[in-house]
């Protein structure tokens, strides 16, 4: 079970180089339910997700770095690309920032995984962070996915 809250992010965190962080490329094979691979530096994954917004199952998969390429030619819409940050927030939580690359430049979001729906509902995000579009479908990467062009709110032209 996935229980996660996602924010939009304006503005960057200081000293963000000082922690972990991973190259992903995800595509999606469908988008309902969604199916999804995902490259994550040297680690290949397929994934299950059921419909849902802060609350849904999730199951992951191994693959074989030849089986993610095959299906990769595979994928319906855009292959997503993004650097994902992992900040420590508390003891037991991690803030997972990803820093979108073209065709979604500009595009910044936080999320934080919860082990139940309790501490999800009742969490107060960090001052740092923006809106709050955990109930969006629009700021789901399988959306992302399917997008053909992407207007950041913070700017003026079409990309």
């Amino acid at each position: 079970m996935e229980i996660e809250r996602k924010y939009l992010i304006e503005q960057l965190p200081e000293n963000l180089d000082q922690y972990p962080s991973h190259k992903i490329e995800q595509g999606y094979l469908c988008t309902s339910p969604v199916v999804r691979i995902r490259r994550q530096d040297d680690q290949y994954i397929l994934t299950y997700k059921s419909k849902g917004l802060m609350v849904r199952e999730e199951y992951n998969l191994p693959l074989t770095p030849q089986s993610y390429l095959h299906l990769k030619e595979k994928i319906d819409g855009n292959l997503i690309s993004k650097t994902r940050y992992k900040i420590p927030l508390t003891e037991i939580l991690t803030i997972e920032l990803d820093i979108f690359d073209a065709p979604f430049d500009g595009l910044v979001l936080a999320e934080v995984e919860f082990p139940d729906e309790e501490m999800a509902i009742s969490f107060e995000p960090p001052a740092w962070f923006g809106e709050d579009v955990t109930f969006s479908p629009a700021s789901h990467n399988s959306t992302l996915s399917q997008c053909t062009v992407f207007r950041h709110a913070s700017s003026d032209s079409e990309r």
